[in-house]
Order: C-alpha cells, then sequence, then structure tokens
C-alpha cells in the first residue's frame, strides 16, 4: 500500500471506534467528574515507554513520507492505547495535526548534560548549566518572539483533507499553556543553589520567580494573539479535560484567551521547603499567572498535603495532583469536595515488566477508602512510566486490575 491508502485505512479504523456511544459516555463521566459532581473515578495511563511499545508489531510505521509517518505514529499510538488499556479515554472523531509553532520557549536558555541508560528512551539523566548567575544574567533573559508557520499548516490540511476527506475531519491542534515556572527556573539554576537563594538571597529569587512569571505572561499573549490556544485539548496534564464550563462567556471562536482554557501549574523544586516559602515564593508570586486561565490543574510529583490549604489562595483550582509520596489520608481531608483529587498510582509497581498486583490494589483501594470518607472527587492517572522492562502486556494488566477494582465500587 502507498502512504494515502495506510493513513485512510487507519483513519477508518479511528472513525469506527470514535462512532461508538461509549465515547459520549466517557465524555459525560470527565465533564460531571471535573464539575465536582459525584461520579466514579475515571482512570486514565498516560507517558508511556514509547520507545518500548514502538517496537510492538502494532507501531511499526509504514508510510515514507516524513510527514505523513508523524501523522501514521499518532494514529498507531491512540489505536495501540485503546486497544490495550483504553481505561477512560476518549477517541474523537477527528484527526488532530500540531500547528507549526516556533519558539514556544517561555524565555529558556538551556545548556545540559545528558546520561541515558537506554538511547531510544527520552527519560535521561540532565545536568543543566548555570544560566542565571546574578542580576544582569537575569536580565539578559528576554521573551521568545513566537510564530506560527501559516503555510505549513495550510499545507498539512490540504493533504490530511485530500486523504481523510471522505473519512474523518481534520483539525489544526493548538497550545496548552504549562504555567510552572519553577520547573523552567530549576533548568537555569541549579536545585542547591535556588533552596539555598531562598534563605540567603530571598529578594534576588523573587525578581527571578518575577521574571519567569512575566516571560510566561508575555507567552500567553503572544498565543492569545495568534489565537493558537487550544480550547478543544481532550487532556490536562495528563488528566482529562473535558467540561462544560470552558470556553467561557465572550469567547470567540479562533481568539480562545487563557481564560477560556485549562493551565496547568507546579513547585516541584519546592517540595521540601517549609508551606510559609511555598507560599512566599510561589503561590503569592505566581498566583496572578495562574488565575488568567478558567481553570487549572494544580501539582505533578511534589507531595502537597502541607500546600493544599495554601492552594486554596488560587481562584481557579480545580484538581490538585497527589503524587505516590504524598500523605493521601491529609490530602482528602484538606481537598474535601472542593477539588479533584488526582491520584498518581506508582508506576514503579510495573517497571519490572512483572505487575505487583498486591501492592498496586492496596494503593488504590486505600486512596479509594480516604476520599470515600471524605466526600472527595477522585481520578487515577498512572503516569511516569519510563520503563516496563519490555513487557507491555503489564500496562494491560494494570488497567484490568484497576478498571475491574474501580467499576465495582459499590
Amino acid at each position: 500500500m502507498n502512504d494515502t491508502e495506510i493513513l485512510k485505512e487507519l483513519g477508518n479504523k479511528v472513525c469506527e471506534i470514535a462512532s461508538l456511544p461509549i465515547q459520549q459516555q466517557t465524555k459525560k463521566l470527565w465533564a460531571s467528574h471535573n464539575k465536582l459532581q459525584r461520579t466514579r473515578p475515571p482512570v486514565l495511563i498516560d507517558q508511556l515507554p514509547w520507545h518500548e511499545v514502538n517496537q510492538s508489531e502494532e507501531m511499526q510505521l509504514e508510510c515514507v513520507d516524513e510527514f505523513l509517518r508523524s501523522v501514521e505514529w499518532n494514529m498507531r499510538s491512540l489505536l495501540y492505547r485503546w486497544n490495550h488499556f483504553a481505561c477512560d479515554m476518549v477517541i474523537e472523531n477527528r484527526i488532530d495535526i500540531p500547528m507549526a509553532v516556533h519558539n514556544l520557549k517561555y524565555g529558556m536558555i538551556i545548556e545540559e548534560d545528558t546520561l541515558c541508560v537506554d538511547e531510544q528512551n527520552d527519560i535521561v539523566s540532565h545536568r543543566y548549566h548555570e544560566m542565571i548567575t546574578d542580576d544582569a544574567s537575569l536580565d539578559a533573559i528576554k521573551p521568545n518572539r513566537i510564530w506560527v508557520d501559516r503555510e505549513l499548516d495550510e499545507k498539512h490540511m490540504d493533504i490530511c483533507n485530500s486523504i481523510f476527506h471522505d473519512i474523518i475531519p481534520v483539525r489544526l491542534k493548538g497550545v496548552t499553556i504549562h504555567a510552572g515556572i519553577w520547573d523552567r527556573i530549576a533548568q537555569m539554576r541549579p536545585a542547591q543553589s535556588i533552596l539555598m537563594d531562598i534563605i540567603e538571597k530571598p529578594d534576588f529569587t523573587k525578581r527571578v520567580v518575577k521574571k519567569f512569571v512575566d516571560l510566561t505572561m508575555s507567552t500567553i499573549d503572544q498565543c492569545e494573539s495568534l489565537g493558537i490556544l487550544d480550547t478543544e485539548a481532550q487532556y490536562i496534564h495528563c488528566s482529562g479535560a473535558y467540561t462544560d464550563e470552558l470556553p467561557t462567556q465572550g469567547y470567540a471562536f479562533g481568539k480562545a484567551r487563557a481564560a477560556d482554557c485549562w493551565g496547568y501549574g507546579m513547585a516541584q523544586i519546592l517540595s521540601t521547603v517549609s508551606p510559609k516559602m511555598h507560599v512566599e515564593f510561589e503561590i503569592e508570586l505566581v498566583r496572578p499567572l495562574y488565575e488568567r486561565f478558567g481553570l487549572l490543574y494544580y501539582g505533578c510529583c511534589e507531595p502537597l498535603e502541607n500546600i493544599i490549604p495554601y492552594i486554596r489562595k488560587i481562584n481557579n483550582v480545580r484538581k490538585i495532583s497527589v503524587s505516590p509520596w504524598a500523605d493521601s489520608a491529609k490530602c482528602a481531608q484538606h481537598i474535601g469536595k472542593d477539588y479533584v483529587f488526582s491520584a498518581k498510582p506508582n508506576p514503579a509497581f510495573i517497571a519490572s515488566g512483572v505487575l505487583d498486583t498486591e501492592s498496586a490494589m492496596a494503593q488504590i483501594q486505600a486512596v479509594l477508602s480516604t476520599c470515600a470518607s471524605n466526600n472527595t472527587p477522585v481520578e487515577f492517572i498512572l503516569k511516569d512510566i519510563s520503563t516496563v522492562s519490555g513487557k507491555l502486556e503489564s500496562l494491560d494488566q494494570w488497567a484490568d486490575m484497576a478498571m475491574g477494582l474501580i467499576c465495582n465500587i459499590e
């Protein structure tokens, strides 16, 4: 088969799955859940070890053209997830083509050394070079001028529409903003220096934070002006983003504002500082940035059980990450009925390729129990899966185990 025939065949498969009634049911589940209504907990698996998954027969690419190979990969990866561990993912009746957005770097200048165990794995160790040494180096950092190659976008759309026109719609996929400025600071100044600065150079640290807030504000302003923010994103930080609360009143198609979209933020580097410091150097300084969005997902791998009372200062938070290293009981007590408890099961339970069923089940059951006691909406997002030691069936097994537990809740 040639490239067009290959993609038409895949397009028919996607269209067939997208037409199943379960897709609309699952979208309603996420929308109700994200509105803090009582539902059964949704489940997703994301951030996969694609260097291992790509070795499977189902993921072997056949297209010759470089762009069409990228379209093929996106479709095959979508189908692979659906066929093996769909959980509560949704297959939309469309093919998403990423916009040709350039310079979306949030002002970052990264120089680094990396080490890897597997050259095919994009999960590597990083040693970042120090780029922020003083006020002069901080002042030298400027916002990036973001631009979109509209001509290339039009070309890609023409190509895909000619292939899929009688099968499935094609859409240009826009941008979702990562508002976690501390992740970026930690790529330009060493972690030890950052933590010492908070004690020894608090004013300098605040100038650094404000600088990166301004850089991200500039990024949002430019994305709004260019009309490239995505109001139809299916996921926000690996969690289902379906909601009937966005876009907000006054939205004009093609002119999305941050207020019409989800955003996400975090401060992982501050996991060892006091709640008072977290408020002083993160929440109070970054809050104006966070509150530009319609809804916000807060947190990632950092344990937040002692920070949640202060996260309440941010007006638009809807989901709070509860990592494998957090105290789930304390998190549920602090979250109550006011936010989604976004539980992150431990990916170590499948890292060897053999599912540690007892530990995985115990963790989920403990979270279900503590959330039930506090009337807390909960979801389970298995992510950060850097390896399953090549034994892909462990992903399927985790999905079957988790869905079996959750769908049998009385």
